[in-house]
């Protein structure tokens, strides 16, 4: 199994901070939040390579980061860090293009996780692993964040009684639910061609639960509820907001 951290964005919102340093290196609670990604997902066992795909801007620091974690951690994850050309907001691929660009360039032809680089777990996601291989087909982690006002921000989604996706509506001004998907996916091998397809089809190469938008009506993509907490960080108040909450756990 590979894992895709999604790490090539500018976080403009976080000006300053993140003009000479990218959002995932951030430090909450000690350590950069995209370790908080993969002390989660590390867990899960089988994994054999760990892609980054971030830009021209910042491949040199997630160079010496990837280096850091693996001699800090004793870590035998295996790292690629993959250079979109990228330098600014103006040229960016967006976060599918970037998926799709990681496929093509690395030959990558194995069960996939993807996950943004700037999520914030406190529990293992080993269940998410467990599940992930019972499945022949996609999925999609999912959190409750309780808040229909919250809701508004995210991919608002409906399951059935097996899990399975039967609605996803990003960022909709009325939500049916506080369920939203978050950027934790899974990806069998054999869907891969599906991202190649999505992006042929002219559809919008940003915003990975676009993806899944489209892909569910095509396929049945199921479920898995991310445990214990879950951060989004999106300003300086809620980086801070999450400094605090994950420093006292």
């Amino acid at each position: 199994m590979k894992v895709l951290v999604l790490a090539a964005g500018y976080a403009t919102r976080l000006y300053p901070l993140t003009l000479t340093q990218p959002k995932p290196l951030l430090y909450v609670a000690g350590k950069p939040m995209v370790d908080h990604v993969l002390d989660n997902l590390a867990p899960i066992g089988s994994i054999d390579r760990v892609y980054v795909v971030t830009n021209a801007k910042f491949a040199e620091q997630f160079a010496i980061w990837a280096d850091n974690y693996r001699a800090m951690k004793s870590s035998t994850l295996n790292f690629t860090i993959v250079n979109d050309g990228s330098t600014d907001e103006t040229n960016r691929l967006g976060a599918i293009g970037d998926l799709q660009l990681v496929l093509d360039r690395e030959c990558v032809d194995d069960d996939l996780i993807v996950v943004a680089g700037d999520n914030l777990f406190n529990q293992s996601l080993v269940g998410f692993g467990t599940y992930c291989r019972s499945q022949t087909g996609p999925v999609l982690g999912v959190y409750d964040v309780g808040s229909l006002e919250q809701a508004r921000k995210y991919g608002v989604v409906d399951v059935d009684n097996t899990g399975q996706i039967t609605s996803f509506v990003e960022k909709p001004s009325a939500p049916a639910s506080t369920l939203i998907g978050i950027a934790l996916y899974y990806y069998p091998k054999a869907f891969l061609p599906e991202i190649r397809r999505y992006l042929d089809e002219g559809n919008n190469p940003d915003q990975p639960g676009r993806l899944i938008q489209w892909l569910y009506s095509r396929t049945p993509v199921m479920t898995w509820s991310v445990p214990g907490i879950w951060y989004d960080i999106g300003s300086k108040e809620t980086l801070e907001e999450a400094n605090q909450i994950f420093s006292r756990r």
